[in-house]
């Protein structure tokens, strides 16, 4: 079942050296365990998303470019779409942004 994701989640480029995590700044009311959960607007470059080192596509800084969040939640926060662990994000540049792992902390039984 997919999960909703917050901030510092660690999201990655597939054409990108290293993870980066997202930094929720489209609603400010929303929270789980006391983090901000994301929307299809978190999506600014060096805001919510910063750079994931090196760009395979460039060969210089791997600054994201994106476009759209797919796959997200048919749920909404004031308008905007919730982002889900099976989010994606493509980037301009033609890198694919995906979420590594949720940074929920879950209890199994």
């Amino acid at each position: 079942m997919p999960q909703h994701i917050t901030n510092t989640t660690q999201l990655t480029c597939d054409k990108g050296t290293i993870p980066t995590p997202i930094t929720v700044t489209s609603q400010s009311f929303m929270s789980i365990e006391g983090k901000l959960q994301a929307t299809e607007e978190d999506k600014q470059p060096n805001t919510n998303i910063k750079p994931f080192g090196l760009c395979s596509v460039l060969r210089s800084s791997c600054t994201p470019s994106p476009v759209k969040w797919d796959n997200t939640s048919d749920f909404e926060i004031e308008g905007k779409k919730e982002l889900l662990d099976s989010s994606t994000c493509q980037c301009s540049v033609g890198g694919k942004i995906s979420v590594i792992q949720s940074a929920q902390n879950f209890v199994k039984e």
